[in-house]
């Protein structure tokens, strides 16, 4: 059971992630803790011009969970367990999402609560981004995430229970920054009064922002439009160079698949930089880059 209160949170209710309640307590000009990365332009899933548009009601790409999401939820209990068992001296107990009792716009929805502190529990498939366990160095989208639960309920220290693979425990003590706490809040300000201005986010190159834009015209009006020259310009000259690179790169593909024969793995200096696939019949399938 949730507790009714917290030092400075007022719970809105406990929502299933997904549900249209749990959209409900996300939607209109308010901020929540996954947000205000996308806000300070440090999230790896949205950006600001994609937030901007959903928080004005606007046409937006809709959220699909990941493999990676997917997984995480479904481990999330037994990670959980993990740190219950690590901790006995501490009451965990799951939570729902809240609001600031002044800034009503500022949410959170923290995976637990223990006592005088909130959990995070994540997992990970590799330790990219990730420090030492019992440090407090988190991917800096994750540290805004708790920062922005904090500042909501009114905790001053997050501990995150981590999930690094299929076996790699690890926890992390994040504590309370109150410049960074005032920074955010300043940027989400900003940021909203840029929604309630009709005042949009600069475009951007990723894919999202493209996503997005593809997503506003409701209709399709058989009619000329004149682009402007920078505009017009930018598009026809990149699309020659995205042309042209991709001429040499299927060159260079032909050139290193020749060189390969009928190898595997493509080395350099000792350094995997591509791979061969093939059929059964160990005729070629694809050439794919090393990861």
């Amino acid at each position: 059971m949730s507790p009714a209160t917290t030092p400075t949170g007022v719970l809105l209710g406990e929502f299933v992630p997904g549900t249209p309640e749990w959209d409900e307590a996300r939607a209109g000009l308010c901020i929540t803790a996954t947000e205000i990365a996308a806000v300070m332009g440090l999230s790896p899933w949205s950006n600001p011009f994609v937030l901007w548009h959903k928080k004005a009601g606007l046409p937006s790409p809709p959220f699909e969970p990941s493999p990676q999401m997917e997984w995480g939820i479904r481990h999330e209990p037994t990670v959980a367990t993990k740190y219950a068992e690590e901790h006995p001296e501490l009451t965990l107990t799951e939570t729902g999402t809240w609001r600031h009792t002044e800034r009503e716009w500022q949410r959170a929805t923290p995976d637990r609560i223990a006592d005088d502190r909130l959990v995070e529990v994540k997992t990970a498939t590799t330790d990219k981004y990730w420090g030492q366990s019992g440090t407090d160095e988190v991917p800096i989208y994750y540290r805004c995430q708790v920062i922005w639960q904090m500042d909501t309920l009114g905790y001053r220290r997050t501990d995150f229970a981590v999930l690094i693979g299929i076996c790699d425990y690890r926890e992390y003590v994040v504590e309370y920054d109150a410049d960074d706490a005032k920074l955010m809040r300043e940027a989400a300000i900003g940021f909203l009064d840029m929604v309630r201005r009709g005042e949009r986010p600069d475009i951007d190159d990723s894919v999202a922002t493209y996503d997005t834009i593809r997503r506003q015209a409701d209709r399709f009006d058989d009619i000329d439009v004149d682009i402007p020259g920078p505009i017009a310009s930018r598009y026809e000259v990149t699309h020659q160079q995205l042309k042209a690179v991709e001429a040499e790169h299927g060159q260079a593909k032909s050139l290193l698949l020749d060189a390969l024969g009928t190898g595997r793995n493509a080395m350099h200096l000792g350094r995997r930089i591509a791979y061969r696939t093939a059929h059964e019949d160990g005729t070629t399938r694809a050439l794919q880059p090393a990861r």
